[in-house]
């Protein structure tokens, strides 16, 4: 069974136990995915499929057959970063990089939620268009932990992409 991972073809012939973190990494040798938890607490695994984000860890490779499932290594290359990846560059949301590629899926995701109008718990108004203040920022990407408090500079960097997109 093949599974279209940033684009190309992965075949998954293996335990149909074996979760999605597990195959990326291991049999795909896409490691910028991490495992942090292993409990789909800390976000540390989220990747993108069909464009909204998921906790790897949480769910099994043999599900995703006839997805899009975008990595870290699928948003940008080193010479040609994605914007997001560059706005946390500029901004210092990094730091030791452990949680960066999970924080980097969710804050991609999270734009396109937004740019689809899909409210969230802190939206001020359900029906009309979202407005992405720092508040809705913070409850959007809460899923995901970063144990160096690079939270405040995270969030810049979202908003810079979103202002750079209007």
């Amino acid at each position: 069974m093949p599974l279209t991972i940033n684009g190309h073809d992965h075949d998954f012939a293996g335990d149909p136990r074996t979760t999605l973190l597990d195959f990326l990494r291991r049999d795909c040798n896409l490691t910028g995915t991490k495992k942090g938890c292993d409990h789909g607490q800390c976000g540390a695994c989220t990747v993108l499929v069909n464009g909204q984000r998921i906790n790897a860890c949480l769910t099994l490779a043999i599900m995703h057959d006839g997805e899009s499932i975008t990595t870290i290594e699928g948003l940008g290359t080193p010479d040609n970063l994605d914007p997001i990846q560059a706005a946390f560059v500029r901004h210092d949301g990094y730091q030791c990089g452990y949680c960066t590629p999970g924080q980097i899926c969710s804050a991609k995701a999270m734009l396109a939620e937004a740019a689809s109008n899909w409210p969230s718990f802190v939206s001020e108004d359900l029906s009309g268009a979202v407005r992405l203040t720092r508040e809705e920022i913070r409850e959007r990407m809460s899923g995901n932990l970063c144990r160096c408090g690079a939270y405040s500079n995270i969030v810049d960097a979202i908003v810079d992409v979103m202002e750079r997109e209007q």
